[in-house]
Parts: C-alpha cells; sequence; structure tokens
C-alpha cells in the first residue's frame, strides 16, 4: 500500500515520508472523494439506514388505520348480487317454504349506517394516539442511528491519529538504527545494539501497516451506514482537539425530557391504552343500525316482470333498523375490559421505566464525559514527559550512559502515551456526542 497517497482530514499529518520497506509493499489506497462532519454523516445514515426507513413504513401504516377508524364511522355503500335457484314441485314456489319461486334475483345497492358509531370516538383517538407512537419510533430509530454513526465517525478518527503516531514512531525507530549503526562502525556499541534497533524498527514498520488497516476497516463500517452503494472513498472532519461546551445538568435533563422520543412514544402508548379500554367497554352498549336497499328482489331479473298475468314493477326500495341489546355472552366483554386495562397499567410502566432510563442514560453520559474532561491534561502532560523522557535516554544512550533496551523501552512509552491522550479525546467527543443526541441538539 502506497502510504504516502492515503488522503485523511487536515490536522491528521498523513502526507509524510514513509520508510521503503512499507511503500515497497505496492499496495495503493483509492483517492478519497470527499470530507464529511459527523453532522453530514448522521444526515446521511438517517437518509440511506434501513431502520429509519422501516420506522418510517410503520408511520404510513399507523395512518391507514386513522384512515380506516374515521371511515368506519362513516355511511358505507355495497352492491348485493344473488342468485338463488330453487327445485321445482310443481307450485310456483318450488320445493323449499322461504323460496318465492324457482328462480330469486337479488340486485341490490345497500346503505349502511352505525348510528352510535358516529357518537363513539374511541376507534379514532386510539388509532391517532398509535400514529404519534409511530411517529416517535422515526426518531428513536434515528437516535439509534446516531449512536452507531457516532461511534464509526470517531473510530476513523481515533485510527487515524494512531496512525500518524505509528508514523512518528518509526521515523524514530529509523534514527535510533542509524545512531546504532554509526555507533557501532565507530566501534562505540555492540552488533547486538543494531540487532534490537532493526528489530524495533520492523515491529515499528508492522505497526504502521496494522494502523492502516484499521483506519480502513474503521472507514467501511461507516461506508456501509452513510452511502446508498457502499464506498470507502471518503474523509471525515477531525474535530478530536475542538472544545465542544458541554450544557448545564439542569437544562440538558430538561432539554432530554422534552425532546425524549422514547418518552413521547411511551406517553402515546399509554393514551392509546387509556382509548382501547373505552372501546373494550363499548361491549356492554347496545349497537343501532340503519340499512336501505334499493334494487330488484324478484323472480325475474327485469324491472318490470308478468305475474298472474299482471304486469308489476320488481324495481323498489326496503329499509329497516336494527337494535342489538347484549345480554349474556359468557363473561367475554368483561374480559377483554380487563385486558384493556393491564395493558394500560403495563403502558404505564413502561413509561415510568423510559422516564428512569433516559435520567440514567443522562446522567451517564455526564460522567463518561466529566471523567474524559478530567483526564486530558493527565494524559497531555504523560505525552510530554514521556517524550523529554526519551530524548534524554537517547542522548544518555549516545553519551554510553544508558543502554538500547532503555532507549527502545522510552520510544514505546513515548507511542503508548500518544495513542492514550488520542483515545481520551476520542472519548470525550464521544460523551459529548452521546449527550447532544439525548437533548436533541444532534
Amino acid at each position: 500500500m502506497n502510504l504516502t497517497r492515503f488522503r485523511f482530514p487536515p490536522g491528521l499529518s498523513f502526507i509524510v515520508p514513509i520508510v521503503a520497506a512499507v511503500s515497497a509493499a505496492g499496495q495503493t489506497p483509492p483517492a478519497a472523494a470527499g470530507k464529511i462532519t459527523l453532522a453530514d454523516a448522521i444526515a446521511r445514515a438517517r437518509q440511506y439506514g434501513g431502520q429509519v426507513t422501516s420506522a418510517n413504513l410503520g408511520v404510513q401504516q399507523a395512518r391507514e388505520d386513522s384512515v380506516q377508524a374515521r371511515a368506519n364511522r362513516l355511511p358505507s355503500v355495497s352492491a348485493f348480487n344473488q342468485y338463488i335457484q330453487t327445485q321445482g314441485n310443481g307450485t310456483p314456489s318450488g320445493s323449499f317454504v322461504s323460496a318465492d319461486g324457482l328462480h330469486v334475483y337479488n340486485e341490490q345497492a345497500q346503505v349502511h349506517q352505525e348510528v352510535l358509531a358516529v357518537f363513539r370516538k374511541g376507534e379514532v383517538n386510539r388509532a391517532s394516539a398509535a400514529e404519534a407512537a409511530a411517529k416517535a419510533r422515526v426518531e428513536i430509530a434515528a437516535r439509534g442511528v446516531n449512536a452507531t454513526v457516532i461511534q464509526g465517525y470517531y473510530a476513523i478518527l481515533s485510527a487515524g491519529h494512531r496512525f500518524t503516531n505509528a508514523q512518528r514512531s518509526l521515523k524514530e525507530a529509523e534514527q535510533f538504527l542509524d545512531i546504532t549503526e554509526k555507533q557501532e562502525r565507530g566501534g562505540e556499541a555492540a552488533k547486538s545494539d543494531v540487532i534490537k534497533a532493526r528489530i524495533q524498527l520492523q515491529q515499528r514498520q508492522r505497526d504502521l501497516q496494522d494502523a492502516q488497516a484499521a483506519v480502513e476497516k474503521a472507514k467501511i463500517g461507516l461506508g456501509v451506514l452513510i452511502f446508498p452503494n457502499f464506498s470507502a472513498m471518503f474523509d471525515v472532519e477531525d474535530d478530536l482537539a475542538s472544545a465542544e461546551p458541554v450544557p448545564g445538568a439542569d437544562e440538558a435533563k430538561a432539554k432530554a425530557t422534552a425532546s425524549s422520543p422514547e418518552i413521547h412514544a411511551a406517553r402515546s402508548v399509554v393514551e392509546a391504552a387509556g382509548y382501547d379500554v373505552g372501546v373494550a367497554r363499548y361491549g356492554y352498549l347496545p349497537s343501532l343500525s340503519i340499512d336501505f336497499y334499493y334494487g330488484i328482489n324478484a323472480n325475474q331479473l327485469a324491472a318490470y316482470g308478468i305475474r298472474d298475468d299482471e304486469r308489476r314493477r320488481n324495481l323498489g326500495y326496503s329499509g329497516q333498523i336494527t337494535l342489538n341489546i347484549p345480554v349474556w355472552n359468557w363473561g367475554a366483554t368483561r374480559s377483554k375490559v380487563t385486558q384493556a386495562e393491564l395493558r394500560r397499567t403495563q403502558a404505564k410502566l413502561d413509561l415510568t421505566l423510559a422516564e428512569r432510563t433516559l435520567q440514567g442514560n443522562l446522567a451517564a453520559a455526564y460522567s463518561e464525559a466529566e471523567a474524559a474532561r478530567a483526564q486530558l491534561g493527565s494524559l497531555r502532560s504523560s505525552v510530554e514527559l514521556a517524550a523529554e523522557s526519551a530524548r534524554l535516554t537517547l542522548l544518555r544512550y549516545q553519551a554510553g550512559e544508558a543502554v538500547t533496551l532503555e532507549v527502545v523501552d522510552a520510544q514505546s512509552t513515548v507511542t503508548q502515551a500518544r495513542n492514550a491522550y488520542d483515545d481520551g479525546l476520542a472519548r470525550y467527543r464521544i460523551a459529548v456526542a452521546n449527550i447532544q443526541t439525548l437533548t436533541g441538539t444532534l
């Protein structure tokens, strides 16, 4: 891989000379297609992510339930078409008592209306609450995407910083190998020192290759989420060093409670469950329906027919009013009401749990952010101290006062300190981004 051509955001010193041993590997990464910020990545993931799309489909289905609930309160019109063939017995009515002829044609338009449904809005309200819950679940899915994108985004930046650190460590190992070779030629160092320095150089070369692979793997993981067709040809904005302010705890708590989709969804479910209890209690009430029929119910499929040598009109209308009063159904209605009440109780418990969970997640995010921020100063100091120790140890080695292992150990300590500092920056940025997600500002 030709690491000298690898592109990455400004701030990560990727474009530096790489040792011939690494460059000779012949691996060339594709050129980056563009630079993406965290907000861009989140917006792309919401657009192309399957979770949000599935949640939006759920909203559309809930909206159709609302349409159906409203339609059920309005009159319905249907066309009734029927032909009845009855076995003859020598009489006009045929073999069956209920038949009024050998041939019966029913061609009627029926208008049906449940009168009391106009006054019962439980089904409509329940469907509206369910639609509101479905809309809240879209935001829940979107925030779930947020968390995944945040982790992937900062995994790229963290891997990129480790790549930069690996480059610096490789150059330091090269310099130390050059020093040991010169001292060996001058009779000031043993051959074993050169061997140890060369072993360290080879390890740093492998570390650099591993760091490059980690960057590519991290970009692949995020690329799957933010592009409609998979691509890893992109760069990300390096914001690890930016000081992102954290809102106050009270302000964050208020914003999180007001914007939490989990709480909104839970409240909508409680509301829908309450309407569900009312709908179940409809079973105790009578039903009143009106039906109007217009068409043909005759022995001939014609507007006019001949019967008893007289021309009679077959086309006409009829109507009926039905009052159905429930009397006994073995406790089925009572069971439905009890079941609906249990669902409402469960929904209230879920709402309480959602509120506690939100508070716990916010407190955990604040704790993580505070811990990460508190450690940044110490981590930065460790980098400075380790770099100074490595410099002094190298000077002592050149003066013959230190052995090779001390230099190797000091240089390894510098690399570890640099990586730990960059990991601390990523940890803090992730914690802040999680707080912003919980408060609805990201």
